[in-house]
């Protein structure tokens, strides 16, 4: 079992696929690529029956190279690691931290794939399956991904805690650039788990994760923010910058609910106590919604300036009145 969160921030309980699914996956795709192959194949060679036999070879070549290399590495790429087999077997294909894959670890697969699939009809592959512990084979090794099961029902044991909100936004100016997928693993790991773990060695691990993620990132963790949550922070604006380029700027991402008390932030405040800002931290009151009757605060009082929950409308003045014309209406 790996518990893995993919790049979308969606906390997941995934598992690696296992080798009769895989199969069944890369069966499926050869199949369509195969059709696509030859329905292709047949038109150009209709089409360039006047060519000489150089011509018809070369073009061959390249129909080949496009279709049967090119097109698994562009619908992986363009879907995020799910093929039209991987999509029938409920499959994916992942970085080994759990983020979506890239053009680049497409390209190292599906190379690799040439020589350990097409050409060995699949005897690499299956070996290598069969000796990695998650089934990776060599394409995945050289790529640094792996291929998990999605149809996982989601439970609460990979759930990573979200921050406290005060620190949302906080972080969107470090540069993670340098952060290697190990050290994102190990947070991951460390969040889902650090409820279970012994007090003094979950704040020796937080402190830890901090001075090696601060050291990446070329800016020290702030002294006003337990180290958990400055792990928990960092990594929700990871997962936002990974959201950003999987969907476009203008992906909308979820408000995280409220942090737990194991970030050191304290119990969380019961209904009806008001919400106190940390230290050095402004707090902008509630603006109530346009129409809503004004409520002074409790032990404030009616201020004689705050506008009445019912005005009636001022009595008309002499000045305000009419000028008298003469007429005046039959009895």
């Amino acid at each position: 079992m790996s518990e893995l969160v993919t790049g979308e921030a969606v906390a997941l309980e995934l598992r690696p696929a296992k080798l009769p699914s895989r199969a069944l996956a890369v069966l499926l795709d050869l199949a369509v690529a195969l059709i696509a192959y030859l329905v292709v194949a047949t038109g150009v060679v209709i089409a360039t029956a006047s060519l000489d036999e150089a011509a018809q070879t070369a073009l061959s070549i390249a129909m080949f190279v496009l279709l049967l290399v090119g097109g698994p590495i562009a619908v992986e790429t363009l879907s995020h690691g799910r093929s039209l087999g991987k999509l029938a077997c409920g499959l994916r294909v992942v970085r080994d931290d759990g983020g979506p894959i890239r053009f680049r670890h497409a390209l190292v697969r599906g190379l690799i794939g040439v020589i350990e699939i097409l050409m060995t009809l699949g005897v690499v592959a299956v070996i290598a399956s069969l000796v990695s512990a998650r089934g990776r084979r060599l394409g995945d090794v050289f790529a640094g991904t792996l291929v998990v099961r999605e149809r996982i029902p989601v439970t609460r044991t990979g759930f990573v805690p979200p921050p406290p909100p005060w620190l949302a936004g906080r972080f969107a100016g470090l540069d993670l650039s340098a952060v290697p997928d190990g050290l994102w693993l190990a947070i991951r790991q460390y969040l889902t788990r650090m409820q279970q773990l012994d007090p003094q060695v979950a704040r020796s691990m937080a402190e830890r994760l901090a001075t090696d993620l601060a050291g990446r990132t070329g800016a020290p963790a702030p002294h006003d923010v337990p180290p958990a949550a400055y792990l928990a922070a960092v990594l929700q604006e990871r997962q936002a910058r990974e959201a950003r380029r999987a969907f476009g700027n203008g992906a909308a991402v979820a408000a995280p609910p409220p942090a737990p008390a194991a970030y050191g932030g304290g119990v969380a405040a019961p209904v009806g106590v008001p919400y106190v800002p940390p230290a050095g931290v402004p707090y902008v009151p509630p603006v109530p919604p346009v129409g809503a009757p004004y409520v002074p605060p409790a032990g404030a009082g009616h201020s004689p300036v705050a506008p009445d929950v019912v005005r009636r409308p001022a009595a008309p003045t002499p000045q305000d009145e009419p000028p008298a014309t003469g007429f005046a209406p039959p009895a």
